[in-house]
């Protein structure tokens, strides 16, 4: 049995995560700003009121599990807002990379004297942060905080190595959730994490700082 933290744990592939970690006999560690019944429903420890933005928030979630070993950290928090060359939201673009790449960073470096040798450390970033395979263009605040949250992720598998921590950059796919709109082409939650997980079990010092899909097909920078 292992210990498990999972930032934004409240739905989605974050809550889909507790819900088979939990299954699998895992501790949970599910940290988000508020926690709705589905959450609260699964029996795992909840840290609520957590905003990865916030340095203070933080560091009342370190003070709040103290020393206790973290096998994996699950960095899965992320927003995503639709900014578009004729509507170049600068603020949307600011908050998105504080949430999606600062945010992770942050709470990551604040984790760090939580994890040991043979840690995990997962950056969920996406496809859309792909320089290569961008096709379409838009989304200019996802797009360009996901390539900087896969580089931070890089960065990290190179100075936690000779810590014995492994890290995984890990795209889910593309899923049905509130933040894709529920899209009928897009895979399950259940099925995402399910691949996840293999991933995250997988995971080891030889293939640490890859990016992959969760179907464990190897992405392009």
């Amino acid at each position: 049995m292992a210990t498990y933290l999972v930032t934004g744990a409240n739905r989605g592939i974050g809550l889909e995560f507790c819900r088979q970690l939990k299954e699998r006999g895992d501790t949970v560690i599910a940290v988000c700003r508020s926690a709705p019944d589905e959450l609260k429903d699964l029996g795992v420890r909840i840290e609520a009121g957590v905003d990865i933005t916030n340095d203070v928030s933080v560091a009342n979630l370190v003070e709040n599990i103290k020393d206790l070993p973290l096998d994996v950290l699950i960095n899965n928090a992320g927003i995503l807002e639709k900014v578009t060359l004729d509507n170049l939201d600068f603020e949307s673009i600011r908050h998105q990379f504080e949430v999606n790449a600062i945010g992770t960073l942050r709470i990551t470096r604040a984790l760090l004297s939580n994890l040991k040798n043979a840690s995990k450390v997962i950056i969920m970033t996406s496809r859309m942060g792909s320089i290569e395979d961008n096709t379409s263009g838009g989304y200019y605040g996802y797009r360009m905080s996901k390539v900087a949250v896969s580089m931070a992720g890089k960065s990290l598998s190179h100075d936690l190595k000779p810590k014995g921590i492994s890290v995984a950059i890990l795209h889910p796919g593309l899923v049905q959730t509130r933040m894709t709109g529920f899209t009928s082409s897009g895979i399950t939650p259940e099925e995402s994490v399910k691949g996840l997980l293999k991933r995250i079990d997988e995971l080891n010092l030889e293939n640490t700082g890859t990016f992959w899909h969760s179907n464990g097909e190897v992405l392009p920078w």
